[in-house]
């Protein structure tokens, strides 16, 4: 190689040596180009399957091309942070508990992934003096699975979401956009390097029969039908549909990932485990309880959490959405559902989203009798 070839080289094996000592699981490079997604993306969003995320489609053009973002772009530093081990959840069947996605038991992963990329880009630019860096983890609008692929962390499954095989999908990605001239890591990559295949499902559909609410389509996810969309990023009142069919979900939803083969726990996956920042602190609430939350219970919940995404009223709402899957099969849990929604849909005072809820967890309740 020249030495020019050697210095870019050079500096992609020092960044990931960076990375890795910052903590992260995976990191890789990928050359700042426009999307080979264009037209997948702009029909998704024609198709409005991105819901109440308005700011997706007013965004496009900058997802679409991340030299939009720093003007002239050549590298694109992908990390990731495993935040599961993969481990299945044991919470009891029939009780009143509601389960929270795996990412958000932990403390916040903004702030968990955001400090230690700071550091990184920093670190980049003291490697490369005179080069900019510009972050792009939940800051500015970019495909990030596409990204890390290109920077061989992994592969896109059809639940859309990054699979490692090994490790699985139980990762949060971020990315730092330079000008800095890197070696790309599908470029000669050194020994020992694997690029991982770009279908890494085959003929498996386990995510797509898994899902309850028949969001997923191959290597496609309707946001208005998935439980994590309608949990999290709704605002409103959750059409009647879902009720009954969302199991024990109050915010967010892992099923896709929990049926997925490559989620499943590995001698790799063991080894690796997942970052500490990420250990839960809650797993699940007590959904009869939640339904009697004020203001500063939430406020005391929320601290450094990611669920603070979800206002008190979509936290009671998102209750009565569980509760209505949850008490199907048990008739004593039925009626003290029935029971404590009746006393919410008859308070004036409270939130008409969760009243709306309220109505719908009663008529699930008694057409299931």
């Amino acid at each position: 190689m020249s030495p020019a070839a050697d210095r870019r080289h050079a500096l992609r094996e020092a960044v990931e040596a960076e990375a890795h000592a910052l903590g992260f699981a995976l990191v890789g490079v990928a050359r700042a180009t426009e999307t080979a997604r264009r037209a997948e993306l702009e029909r998704w969003l024609a198709e409005g399957k991105h819901g109440e995320m308005s700011w997706l489609a007013e965004r496009a053009a900058e997802m679409c091309d991340v030299r939009t973002l720093l003007q002239g772009a050549r590298s694109v530093i992908c990390v990731a942070d495993r935040y599961h081990d993969g481990r299945p959840d044991r919470v009891p069947a029939g009780t009143p508990r509601g389960r929270i996605a795996r990412y958000a038991r932990g403390k916040d992963y903004h702030l968990v992934v955001r400090d230690r990329m700071r550091r990184l880009a920093r670190f980049v630019r003291e490697q490369a003096p005179g080069c900019d860096t510009r972050l792009a983890h939940d800051i500015h609008p970019v495909l990030e699975r596409e990204q890390a692929a290109r920077a061989l962390l992994g592969a896109i499954g059809k639940h859309t979401l990054l699979i490692r095989p090994a490790l699985g999908s139980y990762f949060l990605l971020g990315e730092i956009v330079t000008d800095a001239d890197i070696a790309p890591s599908d470029e000669a990559p050194r020994a020992g390097r694997r690029s991982v295949s770009d279908d890494v499902c085959g003929s498996c559909t386990r995510c797509i029969d898994a899902c309850p609410t028949r969001a997923i389509t191959p290597w496609s996810v309707d946001a208005t039908r998935c439980i994590s969309y309608l949990t999290i990023e709704h605002r409103g009142e959750i059409p009647a549909e879902f009720f009954g069919s969302t199991g024990d979900w109050w915010f967010g939803c892992d099923i896709c990932q929990e049926v997925c083969p490559h989620s499943q726990q590995t001698r790799a996956s063991r080894r690796t485990g997942a970052h500490d920042a990420y250990g839960a602190r809650l797993d699940s609430v007590d959904l009869l309880e939640v339904l009697g939350w004020t203001e500063e219970d939430r406020a005391r919940l929320v601290v450094s959490s990611a669920l603070k995404r979800a206002t008190l009223a979509m936290m009671k709402r998102n209750a009565l959405l569980a509760l209505a899957s949850v008490a199907r099969a048990n008739a004593a849990l039925a009626m003290q559902a029935t029971a404590r929604a009746a006393e919410i849909e008859g308070n004036t005072e409270e939130d008409e989203v969760v009243r709306a809820a309220a109505r719908q967890l009663q008529l699930t309740l008694e057409s299931s009798r």
